[in-house]
């Protein structure tokens, strides 16, 4: 018996047995015992039939899979000429894509009055152009490589002023007898704000050079726009003072907690305080930032067992340790002070994407053209106990 047999006697047994209990209610809308035994028997033979079509038609679609061709054949070229049309396009450089055509073609025909091209997102009114996606992936890889900031804090895209909430306190447990009023707090919030200010770089170079070099210019260029601004960077997060720049960790005010001021030389025993002044939550992502002339300090200091507190790092990559904890070292860092703390709770944003500009014209009388690198971040310390710092007898 196939499936549409199957399918229809248990329609069939379906009709009967709706028959059947139409039939045999009593007054009240009952069945009897009897009846009762009847109808069940009757729809368990329903329900058998059900599965019984299941069954088929697994059945059936089992044997239409394994009936499929085990390699299937070629209908087209090999290649990148298989793939998609949408995926071939996006595959072009930019200027071969037919959208650049059609641009392009638009701009001409309004004389230039009308100007939208692949490579621009939104129109700058001092005439910049985005950096293309190559472009500023390879800027972003200078900074995250150079930036030691950008690799402990926590990076946000943003495409406004961008606000984080913050609870100000917390609610506590109280004990109470029985019967007793309830005690009540308040749970507090606050809100910190990361803007944007604009850090550029700029440079200049022949036109001789630029059309005739034998080395990858452009990539060089690239990397050194990368490396300034990742310095430009480390050093305002460090030490920035808020206004037209990011609120660095040292800053006096509104950076992080300043956990002792030391009025004689450092000791051991001045390390192992600075550690425990920060709370223990944060103790588990803890790491320092000192100078590299303070590390020199603290590289001769030994704890109460006559160890050296500092462990230097014996695998590739992973950064020294001073009483387990990991040490970054900045030249941007003060001299006369230390900072150890779970810097997630320093945000950076990003405002948008960086933007390339090209100045041709400027220089033209010279020879030269001008290209010039732009990006606005901020930066803050949203949790200032996160972060403990010790300062140094100067």
């Amino acid at each position: 018996m196939n499936i549409i047999e199957l399918c229809e006697k248990r329609t069939k047994a379906w009709e009967t047995t709706k028959s059947f209990l139409e039939s045999h209610r009593s007054d009240k809308g009952t069945l009897s015992a009897e009846d009762e035994n009847t109808y069940n028997v009757m729809m368990a033979d329903i329900d058998a039939l059900g599965r019984e079509v299941q069954r088929l038609e697994k059945q059936e679609a089992i044997d239409k899979e394994l009936s499929k061709a085990v390699n299937q054949p070629f209908t087209n070229k090999p290649g990148i000429a298989a793939l998609p049309d949408e995926t071939l396009e996006k595959m072009k450089p930019a200027r071969s894509r037919g959208a650049y055509a059609k641009d392009l073609l638009k701009a001409m025909r309004t004389n230039f009055k009308q100007v939208s091209n692949l490579l621009q997102e939104g129109v700058d009114a001092d005439g910049g152009y985005l950096v293309p996606e190559e472009y500023d992936k390879r800027i972003i890889d200078a900074l995250m490589e150079d930036n030691i900031m950008r690799g402990l804090g926590t990076i946000i895209t943003t495409s406004g002023q961008h606000k984080i909430n913050i609870a100000a306190t917390k609610p506590a447990a109280a004990w109470i007898e029985e019967g007793e009023a309830l005690q009540f707090s308040d749970a507090k919030f606050a809100q910190t704000l990361l803007d944007a200010h604009k850090l550029h770089v700029a440079i200049k170079i022949t036109e001789e050079l630029l059309y005739d070099n034998a080395f990858n210019l452009e990539n060089y260029i690239i990397t050194e726009f990368g490396k300034a601004m990742a310095n430009a960077e480390e050093d305002a997060f460090l030490n920035g003072d808020g206004t037209g720049k990011p609120l660095g960790l040292f800053a006096e005010t509104g950076g992080a907690t300043i956990a002792s001021t030391l009025t004689a030389a450092i000791k051991s025993d001045d390390m192992l305080e600075l550690i425990y002044a920060l709370k223990r939550p944060y103790r588990k992502n803890a790491k320092f930032i000192l100078n590299d002339q303070t590390l020199l300090a603290i590289r001769k200091l030994k704890d109460n067992n006559g160890a050296y507190m500092w462990q230097p790092s014996y695998q590739a990559g992973e950064p020294d340790k001073i009483l387990g904890y990991d040490v970054f070292t900045s030249a941007y860092a003060p001299a006369n002070a230390i900072s150890f703390g779970d810097y997630s709770y320093y945000n950076i944003g990003d405002r948008g994407t960086r933007s390339m500009q090209e100045l041709r014209e400027l220089y033209a009388g010279n020879g030269m053209i001008g290209y010039v690198v732009k990006e606005r971040v901020d930066g803050k310390l949203i949790l200032p106990e996160a972060v403990q710092i010790l300062k140094l007898n100067a």
